[in-house]
């Protein structure tokens, strides 16, 4: 499926790719480095994505990548909400790519999960002679699992699962973050020949790579604040709420501590910053919003440490912003927690373990780690046109 790089460049360049996913673009880092590199390669890149705000226009041109808004946006609700987001937005979805496969005849379809079944989208073009390529970032079923707490055996994990597998079989080439990933879509079914593993690791091209730094007062002088920087998805599973309480007992010994916290506004968010309210940590905890990848670097060169959030004991879980990160030399706070091992990867291994309070807000009994060790870039990975 991968051939060599002047006979794939070759054979994509002209050609036409419709890459779908139910997020926000270009602010999710993965599809937009498999978007970009598409581009690079000479492929014509149209992205259907979610409209995040109102402010978002539907139509733009971002670094030789055509982007459709959805208007919708992305709740995160109970199970219910979820599906209701889900089936709308496939819907959609499936009329746009139909539509203009009709006009444009797409030679690629790339599908990001989550859902998986998004991979419905692909059906008309795929009828067309299109090849089809579906990004599982996750494992549908077991992040469900850990977000409502359901049993393995409950109806709506065994429909998930049932619905990835129809998934798999539909895609030509199936992508995954990690080996525990792809060991599992294997023992569910998906051939080992049609997938693929491409981590997630910064772009050395945003992300260049500098040597672990200390972390002293001296770096910014006694007037700037020590700064904790959280980015990513503010979810509970991550642990937000624990990096705050964290806080709150850090300005006991560091009085100018201050939490910076960069994302998508959620309802867990809102949760959050009315606990800091009550506890009166308003000029301690900053909500800073959204940011392109661009952006975020400058906020990183900013702080002194991020929190290591691995609050979901699941060693399939990719945290691609730890790794910025480190690329930046930034450090992190150690991760008190036991991580299943990823060797037999079966769905009763994941749980929601989240960590003991006492241990993660002791912040100045923890040490911190470094990593000197360049984060390859992510490969370009194409079915053959």
């Amino acid at each position: 499926m991968i051939g060599s790089k002047t006979s794939r460049m070759s054979s994509l360049r002209a050609k036409r790719v419709a890459m779908v996913m139910f997020s926000y673009y270009p602010m999710d880092p993965r599809p937009r480095r498999a978007a970009e590199a598409l581009a690079n390669e000479g492929m014509h890149v149209d992205v259907i994505c979610l409209k995040e705000t109102g402010a978002d226009p539907k139509r733009e041109i971002f670094n030789g990548v055509d982007i459709l808004r959805i208007p919708l946006q992305r709740r995160r609700t109970g199970p219910v909400g979820y599906v209701f987001q889900y089936v709308a937005f496939i819907l959609i979805s499936t009329v746009v790519v139909g539509l203009r496969s009709l006009t444009r005849r797409y030679d690629l379809v790339y599908v990001h999960n989550m859902p998986d079944v998004l991979v419905l989208s692909a059906l008309i073009p795929k009828v067309l002679g299109a090849k089809v390529i579906l990004d599982l970032h996750d494992p549908m079923p077991e992040l469900m699992m850990t977000i409502f707490d359901l049993d393995q055996e409950s109806w709506w994990v065994r429909i998930l699962k049932r619905l990835e597998k129809w998934s798999l079989r539909l895609a030509d080439l199936v992508l995954t973050v990690n080996l525990a990933c792809e060991k599992l879509f294997v023992s569910r079914g998906c051939r080992r020949e049609k997938i693929r593993v491409i981590m997630n690791s910064p772009d050395d091209e945003i992300f260049g790579f500098q040597p672990p730094r200390g972390v002293t007062a001296g770096r910014y002088g006694a007037a700037k604040p020590f700064v904790i920087m959280y980015h990513g998805s503010l979810v509970e599973r991550n642990g937000l709420d624990l990096a705050v309480e964290a806080v709150g007992r850090l300005r006991e010994s560091i009085r100018d501590a201050e939490l910076r916290i960069y994302g998508s506004r959620t309802g867990f968010l809102e949760r959050v910053m009315e606990k800091v309210r009550t506890k009166g940590l308003t000029e301690v905890v900053r909500y800073l919003g959204p940011r392109r990848i661009e952006d975020i670097v400058k906020a990183i060169d900013e702080c002194d440490v991020g929190p290591d959030s691995g609050i979901v004991a699941c060693d399939r879980m990719n945290h691609r912003h730890q790794s910025d990160m480190l690329a930046l030399g930034a450090q992190l706070l150690r991760r008190f927690i036991r991580q299943v091992a990823a060797e037999t990867p079966t769905s009763n291994e994941v749980r929601s373990s989240r960590l003991d309070r006492a241990d993660f807000t002791d912040v100045p009994g923890n040490q911190l780690f470094k990593s000197r060790r360049r984060c390859s870039p992510v490969p370009v990975q194409h079915v053959r046109l």
